[in-house]
């Protein structure tokens, strides 16, 4: 099949679904962590699907496209930290850290494998 939209890629739709589950997560988080961690969660979880879809719309070019993933990847890791101090702050059952941890695992693992195979991905070399 091909995939003609961002929101086709399983990876985009992990990283969407990864969001809204860090976003329910921090619904319950105290009210004081709103402007710091809770915050900061939530951007950069975002940020992993918002910089897929940048990357997808500039796939004419392979280093942007790239570019854009790395920006994903590297958000994706800032997600985990920001789950493990959730975590040490006792905001985050073990279950759930876990859960979170293993997904965005995942998400690296099939960005980094875009980012290796970018020309598979790219409408045109550069």
């Amino acid at each position: 099949m091909k995939i003609t939209r961002h929101t086709e890629l399983e990876v985009f739709q992990r990283a969407f679904e990864a969001a809204m589950r860090v976003f329910e997560l921090t619904q319950k988080f105290p009210r004081e962590e709103m402007y710091s961690l809770t915050d900061q969660i939530r951007r950069s979880s975002r940020s992993v699907a918002a910089n897929i879809t940048e990357a997808w719309r500039k796939r004419r070019y392979e280093g942007a496209f790239v570019s854009k993933l790395s920006n994903a990847d590297t958000e994706a890791a800032e997600t985990q930290t920001w789950l493990q101090f959730a975590f040490r702050c006792g905001y985050l059952k073990q279950t759930d850290l876990q859960a979170m941890e293993e997904e965005y695992e995942i998400i690296l693992r099939m960005l980094v494998a875009m980012m290796a195979n970018a020309g598979k991905w790219t409408l045109s070399r550069e």
